[in-house]
């Protein structure tokens, strides 16, 4: 297979742990040919959707962990399949990007996760069609309303709907003396809308990543323990990642959600779970690949690649 990969720049990538990588690595042992691209290297033309991509080879023990062949513009129909793992933000030229695959798509090419359902996914709002799973949860660019539900629950997490990685995340007291302000920067004055959720005690021991690929749950997360201090697990914001395998309640939320997700085009999807309790659902670039497989030899992305080449031969 020639399978293509939208990626951030390759320099940027921590290859011991990033998921694309591992993707790539396990791709490269199956035989196929692999392309790169960003984001900015899409161009639609001629009635065709392009992008300038290398194709590229990974290498081992050497100072650069890839060597690139000199770009060449080539038809993403042309392609057997496109990854798309460009990392958020979610702003106006990644729904662009979303609108041109989209098209590329209608000419024949084969892209997961699916553009249109990437574009349509609110990874925080999302969770509202799974109710029975939730922590009682306001979306909101009302003060009155944010500060409400701060005082009906006492203790809660404001976040922004754009947000990845932790940022901008506080949690909030009835008695936090900053409260305003906090509510008046995240909400931009009444400006952006912001969910609140009650707080989940049980973040001490972890947030969860729970992977979904074609619909079917990865047998292990990964806990994102948050640091001392911290009320955030995300390993971004210094949490520490340990495997362990499912729950029960794990299960029950991945095996309600994966068929649908998948039916939708959502080929890889990353749910977060705290204590018993769903808090996003995450389809942009999902990771957590290399800590799982690192930690309990179950191979994630032989998982990944077993359930793609399956998507694009069904869709051949």
């Amino acid at each position: 297979m020639r399978i293509g990969f939208i990626t951030d720049p390759l320099d940027s990538l921590k290859i011991k742990k990033d998921s694309t990588y591992a993707m790539m690595a396990e791709a490269t042992q199956r035989g196929h040919e692999l392309y790169v691209m960003q984001q900015d290297d899409l161009v639609w033309k001629r009635n065709h959707v392009y992008a300038a991509m290398s194709q590229i080879t990974l290498r081992k023990g050497s100072v650069r962990w890839y060597a690139l062949d000199p770009a060449s513009e080539i038809r993403l129909s042309d392609l057997d399949c496109v990854v798309m793992r460009k990392d958020p933000p979610f702003d106006v030229e990644y729904v662009t990007s979303t609108w041109i695959l989209e098209q590329a798509q209608r000419e024949g090419a084969r892209i997961f996760n699916d553009p249109r359902a990437l574009r349509d996914h609110s990874e925080k709002l999302a969770i509202a069609q799974y109710p029975q799973f939730l922590v009682p949860t306001l979306v909101s660019r009302s003060a009155n309303q944010l500060h409400g539900f701060i005082d009906e629950h006492a203790d809660v997490i404001l976040k922004p709907l754009d947000g990845m990685g932790g940022q901008s995340i506080f949690r909030v007291t009835d008695s936090d003396p900053n409260r305003n302000v906090i509510v008046e920067t995240l909400s931009d004055n009444g400006r952006r809308s912001v969910m609140a959720q009650r707080y989940i005690a049980q973040i001490r021991d972890g947030d969860k990543r729970v992977l979904l690929i074609g619909g079917k749950p990865v047998p292990h997360c990964l806990a994102r323990i948050p640091k001392p201090g911290e009320s955030r697990g995300n390993l971004a914001a210094g949490g520490t990642g340990v495997a362990r395998p499912l729950t029960a309640r794990d299960l029950e939320i991945a095996t309600t959600l994966g068929p649908e997700l998948a039916r939708r085009g959502l080929l890889l999807v990353g749910l977060d779970v705290i204590g018993e309790f769903l808090t996003e659902i995450n389809v942009t670039s999902p990771t957590c690949f290399q800590e799982i497989t690192d930690q309990t030899g179950f191979n994630v992305a032989g998982m990944f690649m077993d359930e793609l080449q399956a998507a694009c031969a069904a869709q051949s």
